[in-house]
């Protein structure tokens, strides 16, 4: 299995000129809830860890090939060893915006969080982002990686930070909502999702833009059961 290096990081900050910041995000397509992205530094300017946390480091890699208890242990690593910034963009926001849009916003405020906890010292900081996707509006160094988190040590550390913040939310609305189920599938639109979306109707945090959703309102759901009582020509 071929894990995300450190060497890009290298490459950047070989001059001493930049921090080289990883930057991912996790939320895009669920039917409710937040985006949230997340942006790190690893705080060890020589990119090298204690050989007894090798294995531990192998974690650090694409979120989405982790096992939820895996994420958690790898969470704690990264806080350790990472500065770590985390912006959160809720459904209303995401409903105004547009979901492309409102990654951005996330992405901005988890660089934002990241930049109040390093050292001042003169680095300017160096974007990653997983993706093919600049950050608009940004004037400082930044680049794309497609696959960004399965290469690119940081981006992975950041889409791990992302996606247990974003889960550690749901679980939180698991309480609040209990009839949804969201603490197993996070917003996404599985079967039981869309039986209780049916059944109950939107939620506060249920994007209200997205077309599932939008279908699911009472007024159309109305629409719906007219348009069926009418008798075809």
């Amino acid at each position: 299995m071929e894990l995300p290096t450190f060497n890009k990081e290298r490459e950047i900050t070989a001059k001493g000129q930049y921090f080289a910041v990883g930057i991912d995000e996790a939320g895009r397509g669920p039917l409710a809830g937040p985006v949230v992205a997340s942006a790190v530094i690893y705080k060890h300017a020589d990119f090298t860890y204690p050989l007894e946390l090798t294995k531990a480091f192998t974690l650090i890699r694409d979120s989405k090939k982790l096992s939820e208890k895996q994420r958690e242990q790898a969470f704690d690593l990264i806080r350790e060893h990472f500065y770590v910034g985390v912006g959160i963009v809720n459904a209303e926001t995401i409903d105004r915006v547009n979901i492309l849009q409102a990654t951005f916003l996330a992405m901005k405020g988890a660089l934002s969080d990241l930049k109040r906890q390093l050292p001042k010292d003169g680095r300017e900081v160096y974007l990653l982002l997983d993706g093919n996707q600049l950050l608009p509006g940004y004037s400082g160094a930044q680049e794309t990686v497609i696959g960004g988190d399965g290469t690119v040590r940081s981006i992975a550390a950041a889409s791990i930070i992302a996606k247990v913040t974003r889960d550690r939310m749901f679980e939180e609305y698991e309480k609040e909502y209990p009839e949804y189920g969201f603490g197993k599938h996070k917003g996404y639109g599985t079967k039981v999702h869309m039986d209780a979306l049916r059944k109950y109707g939107p939620t506060p945090i249920h994007r209200i833009s997205f077309k599932p959703v939008k279908l699911a309102l009472p007024e159309n759901v109305n629409k719906r059961f007219d348009r069926d009582l009418k008798p075809r020509k």
